[in-house]
């Protein structure tokens, strides 16, 4: 028997069933924001300190410049914000996603890593 048995096994979950709120929107014409909001302190720590989350996650997400992605962590509002450059200017021919809200959907699938008996799943 190996000491590490009785250690809860690691599973993972999707940010889409940690968070309360994932979201995008336009930031004026030229800049889009991501919100990550959390309903509790637990939830948001678990993720924060996952580091699942970072510029270099979004950028390979989003397929941009890491050197384009403005990260923020908000322990006030138990909120995660990511900023990049719209890729095509707001309005602009070609711009399939006028207010910048479709945006978000990459980040629900990212994986969270969570002890097997994790209670606290109330987002």
């Amino acid at each position: 028997m190996r000491d590490d048995d009785n250690e809860p096994r690691r599973v993972e979950m999707k940010l889409a069933d940690v968070a309360t709120l994932i979201r995008s929107k336009n930031a004026g014409p030229f800049f889009l924001t991501f919100d990550i909001m959390f309903s509790n302190e637990e939830n948001y720590r678990l993720v924060k300190a996952s580091q699942c989350l970072n510029e270099q996650v979004f950028a390979t997400l989003y397929k941009c410049p890491v050197s384009s992605v403005r990260y923020f962590e908000c322990d006030s509002a138990l909120a995660i914000k990511f900023s990049r450059p719209r890729p095509i200017i707001q309005g602009d021919l070609g711009d399939g996603d006028l207010h910048g809200g479709q945006q978000y959907a990459p980040l629900m699938a990212i994986d969270i890593p969570v002890r097997e008996n994790w209670a606290h799943f109330s987002r």
